[in-house]
């Protein structure tokens, strides 16, 4: 199974960015497979609507660092680790823009790009960028064009809703042929068959300490590839990568028991965790890292 972190970002690792290349350079050295961002703009004081399984916003989302700069970062201090973003909220970027700093990010590492997407759950959020919420299942599909006509063709064309792309060049494409892979976070009926319909994989969450059953993996997986099927493609093609996230509380045991039986009993060949609740400061991140290595199995 292929093991990777998320990067100093949120909270008191963010607070350190700075640190960014030395956390990717040691990650990468004791085994890391893929180094991870995610995408936080602030945190409400009084929310409408709270984070996912909490009452309120998580303190750690108060100081949150662009993703696209701590990618870059570990870009240029890495050799293999793969880049992934979970997730980057899509329909908050204009795509041309989005297009262009991943296809750089890309570039950079040298073809280690995975893009993440999703549409993020706070509605200050969306007030903050100027972009209306109730839009940001068609911004995402939208954006899904733009990104693949950004990075294949030249000259560079789109004509859709929301935003208009003159028949223009933009040789600057990314590294890995033909693009980048692009996974899709999802829950929701809809989503899923986004995923299953224009995703290369699905981006699961398992949140610990917690009752983890790998059937909350494998009965979404196993009706998005036939949604793929029905649409005309390869369901065998479809990916998964999980995202574990422990909370203050879980330990590592809690961790690798939760990463084997989702590769044993879910069939989850690529996970990563976020240590973010679990450490104190990057030093302390990075021997948590090293523990769940040497206890799940290096990638």
């Amino acid at each position: 199974m292929r093991i990777g972190f998320a990067l100093p970002q949120f909270g008191p690792l963010g607070e350190r960015i700075s640190e960014v290349p030395r956390f990717a350079r040691e990650a990468e050295a004791l085994g890391a497979a893929g180094l991870w961002v995610g995408d936080r703009l602030l945190a409400p004081v009084s929310p409408s609507v709270p984070y996912p399984g909490t009452d309120g916003v998580p303190e750690e989302f108060r100081l949150a660092a662009d993703p696209f700069t701590v990618l870059t970062a570990a870009a240029v201090a890495t050799e293999r680790v793969l880049l992934g973003s979970n997730v980057v909220n899509a329909p908050w970027y204009p795509p041309a823009l989005l297009a262009r700093q991943l296809a750089g990010i890309d570039r950079i590492s040298g073809g280690r790009l995975l893009a993440g997407f999703g549409t993020g759950w706070s509605p200050e959020e969306y007030r903050a960028v100027g972009v209306p919420m109730e839009e940001r299942g068609a911004r995402l599909d939208e954006c899904l064009d733009v990104l693949r006509a950004w990075w294949t063709t030249d000259p560079v064309e789109h004509r859709g809703p929301r935003w208009t792309i003159p028949a223009a060049h933009v040789r600057l494409k990314p590294a890995r042929e033909p693009r980048p892979p692009i996974y899709l976070g999802a829950f929701a009926p809809r989503a899923m068959r986004r995923v299953a319909r224009r995703a290369d994989g699905w981006l699961p969450v398992v949140t610990l300490p917690g009752d983890f059953d790998p059937v909350s993996i494998t009965e979404p997986m196993a009706w998005m590839r036939q949604e793929a099927g029905r649409a005309g493609r390869d369901p065998g093609e479809l990916d998964v990568i999980l995202r574990v996230n422990p909370a203050s509380e879980a330990t590592v045991d809690d961790i690798v028991d939760a990463l084997k039986r989702a590769h044993g009993q879910a069939g989850v060949e690529h996970a990563f965790v976020d240590p973010m609740y679990l450490s104190r400061d990057v030093d302390h991140a990075l021997e948590l890292c090293g523990r769940i290595l040497d206890a799940a199995g290096r990638g």
